[in-house]
């Protein structure tokens, strides 16, 4: 019953029946296991002391990314580096992924792909680019947003909840993930650049776009972005220190954003708070629950077997394990429940702590880089291939899920070879 469950709410999440929201699918999902006897009222509470802080934190980036997009801040970081590239076409290549890099970085992976490429793919048609043309800088784009939403707590919401799930606080999770993070962005540009090289412009005329400055709606807001950005970076690493939910200082940091936006007429705070992906809360703690389902029926019970026998004989074992694993649940079920069900998995693993949040950290990198190997892994691409299709540029199932196996496997496996070195590393110089 609780597989059964699981599977169709699945289903009912990836396929969108009506255009349901998924929110109300998982909802749906989880009322029924409630129903089934899967999981009961007492575990409601359970679930959403997991998932709240990681969930409202997610809620408060996309609102203050939508802020700083309204202002115009995203497109004048764009047309910068297309700027700074003067016509070069394989370094604005190089550029574009890097912003993405830090903007998935700070303002999560959706963030990233669905605020910069709606501005790249205006660009680039300003540029009077050919489809084949465009589609290096889009599949890249979309492929850095994931590959690159390792470093901190706020990068994603894999990580959100996973940091939650064994308390690591924004300092603790960035010192472990900083420098895999670097490792995944050099082989993510290497192997997109070697895939797309031939058909990436050498060149493009720069005088087609417009100035940078043009993109900025008001000059005050512009300043007080970047104010605050600061301000948040502080806050994010002060919430550890003083042991603050994170999502306590991104809603302040929200808004703060909220009330410029309507001061300087560049943002309306009603229509910003109206579009916040609040189905995400309600998505958070349905999909939690019916895998909780899954976590009751003792159906994880062969991951964690899995887990304990690659571990014991050596952790870096352990590690590729739980990366891979988690990569190919993630590609065929979406990353969140897949990051849930190997929580759950290493929780019972009876492994020391250390060990234990070395793979949490690998689950995580195979939930964040997994997802782009399919176009159903991950709420981020469903809806990023939408705003595509919305704007007439369509990408097959087939050629996205050609590039993605492409990109994905040598980018998985070098950032958690690399990922067991450095944790050896850390553990050892603390």
């Amino acid at each position: 019953m609780a597989l059964a469950i699981f599977v169709a709410t699945l289903v009912l999440v990836v396929w969108r029946p009506w255009g349901l929201p998924v929110g109300w699918s998982a909802l749906f999902g989880a009322l029924l296991a409630l129903a089934a006897g899967v999981v009961r009222l007492h575990d409601v509470w359970t679930v959403w002391n997991i998932v709240w802080d990681a969930t409202l934190t997610f809620v408060g980036i996309l609102i203050v990314s939508s802020v700083l997009d309204a202002s115009g801040f995203f497109e004048w970081a764009a047309l910068t580096i297309a700027h700074r590239a003067r016509g070069r076409g394989r370094l604005a290549f190089a550029l574009i992924l890097s912003l993405g890099c830090v903007v998935s970085a700070f303002f999560s992976n959706d963030g990233a792909a669905l605020i910069l490429t709606p501005i790249v793919l205006e660009k680039i048609k300003r540029l009077q680019f050919s489809t084949s043309q465009m589609i290096p800088f889009l599949l890249a784009g979309g492929f850095i947003a994931d590959s690159t939403s390792i470093p901190l707590v706020v990068s994603n919401l894999v990580n959100i909840i996973s940091a939650d799930y064994y308390h690591l606080g924004f300092i603790r999770y960035a010192v472990r993930m900083v420098v895999p993070d670097l490792i995944s962005f050099a082989v993510s540009l290497g192997v997109t650049y070697l895939y797309f090289r031939r058909s990436i412009p050498a060149s493009y005329d720069v005088s087609a776009l417009p100035s940078p400055e043009s993109a900025i709606r008001d000059r005050a807001m512009f300043r007080f972005s970047w104010i605050m950005l600061v301000i948040m970076t502080a806050g994010y690493v002060g919430s550890e220190i003083a042991h603050i939910p994170v999502s306590a200082v991104e809603g302040a940091i929200a808004i703060a954003f909220l009330i410029a936006g309507w001061r300087t007429q560049t943002a309306d705070p009603r229509r910003v708070v109206r579009e916040a992906p609040w189905s995400i809360v309600v998505f958070s703690m349905g999909m939690y629950l019916v895998v909780y389902g899954l976590e009751r029926a003792h159906l994880t019970h062969w991951l964690t077997s899995l887990l304990v026998a690659t571990s014991h004989r050596q952790l870096f074992w352990g590690v590729i394990a739980m990366g891979v694993l988690a990569a190919c649940l993630s590609c065929v079920m979406n990353n969140l429940p897949s990051v849930m069900i190997g929580l759950l998995a290493i929780q019972h693993t009876g492994l020391p702590v250390s060990d234990q949040v070395a793979l949490a950290l690998a689950n995580v990198v195979g939930c964040d880089l997994g997802p782009k190997m399919t176009p159903i892994g991950s709420l981020a691409t469903l809806l990023w291939l939408h705003v595509l299709e919305s704007r007439g540029v369509r990408i097959t199932v087939s050629a996205f899920t050609k590039a993605g196996l492409a990109f994905t496997w040598p980018t998985l496996l070098s950032v958690l070879a690399s990922m067991y070195g450095w944790l050896w590393l850390v553990r050892h110089l603390s």
